[in-house]
């Protein structure tokens, strides 16, 4: 049996593991409705599972791992074409999902078992047995019994990409790189047993789902999922002897609009241990806005679905907002030019493509082989497509995406992530969005789309040009400003430029 969850396995205890509103589970509780799924999956190698914000969902894929399995979780938002295409693609023996969750049509062929919390199978490890021969009905024909040993290379997680380049690419994570990102992260961030976490992320992807509930299950630790995300559920439970808070920007800048009207969460964000934003760049108005109110900075991490984490901000280290940290122990970081020649300086000014290599990366993309070669150098580096700039003492900031942010404007290689923090530090600016747009001149010219604070009075085009220019260099400045009343963005609080520039 796997490792993964060792305080799931022989004899758990009755430590509170997982908390969603109301509902609740051991540690004993979780294990043995855990041991119930895997009974019930039998031998299947890939099951997907419907990932509402649920104790269901946490059952569910804790038990598909503890069976050796697979787990495929599905967004619940996403289309109905794109759930056939990933049902299609990742071909799943079953779907796992809560009692009375309505699934959609893309799923209808599927065998479904609906995940009881309350249900007691066989704890893994414990005397008595596994209870393989125990096969539920609804297993797919021919399923032999439930695995019994899973090693480090077999697949854990298959993830799906956004697809914002064409159908979504389903990334196999193995068991070996989840256990290798929350080992890393557990140094870095001196995550133990003791530790509880609260969010309200979503359980689809790597953040909510591998940081934030496998996570704190391999420390030993507690889960505290606020099922939708508000300042008043963060101040609840922070308040109520949480140490550790994970979100995206948005939920920040919502935390940081919030706190000067709200000594309690002001209260509850400064006795913290650690306040962790990812999946995208926090903006330094929201840093300094959050820390001068609660006392307490937030740290920054960086990692993506198929690599897991590459870098964090130590607890202990220095915060420097806008920085992502060192790279992870384990983990191998490069910057490379167009040509793959390495980015020497650690100047805090050439940029790069960020390339990494290390235990924490997939192993493939599903079905695609050309598209997993493609994704990787001769000699085993991961093409990430974001783009950075070391500082002096190595740490990583990042600049933006490759395809979308990387800005070629009379002859400076540009990031829009540098510009739009910028222009987020002027006070007439509530949402900035940076991309580069064909110049005869220029190459490319910086075009700026902005969220105003107040729509009636929103600040001039060249007023923000020298805003730019006086905070960075003259040649970063936004040649077009373009007003909006709101920007596109997915379900994890990313800016859809292709929405944008389309």
């Amino acid at each position: 049996m796997s490792s993964l969850f060792p305080n799931l396995t022989g004899a758990p205890g009755d430590r509170v593991a997982l908390r969603f509103g109301e509902r609740s589970l051991t540690y004993a509780e979780l294990a043995a409705a855990a041991g119930a799924v895997g009974e019930r999956i039998g031998g299947a190698r890939r099951v997907a599972v419907w990932a509402t914000p649920s104790v269901e969902t946490a059952v569910a894929v804790v038990g598909v791992l503890l069976a050796g399995a697979a787990a495929v979780p599905l967004n619940p938002k996403s289309g109905e074409k794109e759930l056939g295409h990933i049902v299609s693609d990742s071909a799943p023996s079953l779907v796992l999902a809560a009692a009375g969750d309505r699934l959609p049509g893309a799923l209808a062929g599927l065998a479904r078992i609906d995940v009881d919390p309350a249900a007691r199978g066989p704890v893994p490890g414990a005397p008595g047995g596994s209870g393989a021969d125990d096969v539920d009905p609804v297993r797919a024909a021919g399923n032999p019994a439930p695995v019994a040993e899973a090693d480090d290379e077999d697949p854990a997680l298959v993830v799906y990409t956004s697809g914002t380049t064409g159908p979504p690419k389903g990334a196999v994570l193995p068991r070996r790189a989840l256990a290798h990102t929350l080992d890393a992260l557990a140094d870095a961030w001196q995550w133990t047993g003791s530790d509880v976490l609260v969010h309200g992320l979503p359980l689809f992807h790597v953040h909510g789902l591998v940081l934030g509930v496998l996570g704190p299950l391999r420390r030993g630790g507690s889960v505290r999922h606020l099922g939708r995300f508000s300042p008043e559920g963060v101040a609840r439970e922070v308040g109520d002897g949480a140490t550790m808070l994970f979100g995206v920007p948005t939920m920040y800048h919502r935390l940081a609009e919030a706190l000067p009207g709200d000594p309690a969460l002001a209260g509850a964000l400064g006795r913290a241990r650690l306040l962790v934003s990812g999946s995208a760049a926090l903006p330094v108005h929201d840093h300094e806005r959050i820390a001068a109110a609660t006392g307490r900075r937030v740290i920054e991490r960086y990692g993506m679905t198929e690599t897991l984490m590459n870098t964090a901000v130590r607890a202990d280290g220095e915060v420097r907002p806008g920085t992502v940290g060192l790279p992870l122990p384990g983990v191998e970081l490069r910057l490379v030019e167009e040509d793959g020649s390495p980015v020497a300086a650690h100047d805090g000014e050439s940029v790069g493509e960020i390339q990494v290599r290390g235990p924490n990366l997939f192993t493939e993309y599903l079905n695609r082989p050309e598209a997993t070669a493609a994704a990787f150098t001769a000699d085993g580096w991961f093409r990430t497509g974001d783009m950075a700039v070391r500082e002096p003492d190595g740490s990583v900031r990042i600049v933006g995406r490759k395809a979308t942010d990387l800005i070629k404007s009379g002859g400076y290689k540009i990031g829009a992530g540098e510009i739009e923090n910028a222009l987020l530090e002027h006070p007439g600016v509530r949402e900035a969005a940076v991309t580069g747009e064909p110049d005869a001149d220029l190459g490319e010219r910086i075009v700026a789309w902005i969220v105003p604070a107040d729509a009636q009075d929103p600040p001039g085009a060249d007023a923000l040009a020298d805003h730019v220019a006086a905070r960075l260099a003259p040649h970063k400045r936004p040649r077009t400003v373009r007003y909006l009343d709101a920007l596109p963005r997915n379900d994890m609080g990313k800016i859809m430029k292709r929405a944008l520039t389309a």
